[in-house]
């Protein structure tokens, strides 16, 4: 495998994937901003479980595709940049998942799933797909846009479920 040409094959998806992961981390900010009077001190701890692994896994898909989009990689060097991302992001969502169960916050198991699950899943592949850019096998490009494709639909469902959440707490004040 050509590891260069391949990854200049890769650069439109990596580039709109980039922009996605920074304007949606934006966009969670102002939607935070919105819901200052959901945000408590009391509520501190379900927000850093349930807000800040949204924050940290929209902005693994932008620095992963940002350091894709860096010219002249070697691919071990690539191969172990994605290996820390992914290292990174597995022990986000296995502390997420640790959390959510622990303090019982949701029983759902759409929840369970998507904010611990699906992202560590994701997260796994990733580190798979560090291993195949490291040893140059066929697919490995491929295999990182599919864990960068899950985290990010994932995660958009994540923020939306936490907008509305805080949509329906701000409006019903018992």
């Amino acid at each position: 495998m050509d590891f260069e040409h391949a990854l200049h094959e890769w650069h439109e998806f990596f580039f709109l994937f980039g922009t996605a992961g920074a304007t949606l981390v934006a966009l969670l900010f102002v939607a935070v901003s919105l819901g200052t009077g959901f945000l408590t001190a009391e509520r501190a701890d379900a927000t850093r479980t349930f807000f800040s692994p949204v924050v940290i896994h929209f902005t693994a898909v932008f620095v992963v595709s940002s350091i894709a989009l860096v010219p002249g990689h070697h691919a071990p060097f690539f191969a172990g940049l994605i290996a820390l991302c992914g290292l990174v992001g597995l022990a986000v969502s296995c502390w997420a998942t640790a959390q959510l169960i622990h303090n019982r916050w949701s029983e759902l198991l759409e929840d369970r799933l998507a904010y611990g699950v699906l992202p560590a899943l994701a997260y796994a592949v990733m580190l798979a797909a560090a291993y195949m850019i490291f040893t140059e096998r066929n697919g490995a490009l491929e295999t990182l846009g599919g864990s960068l494709l899950l985290i990010l639909l994932v995660n958009i469902r994540n923020a939306w479920d936490l907008t509305l959440d805080m949509v329906r707490r701000h409006s019903d004040p018992a």
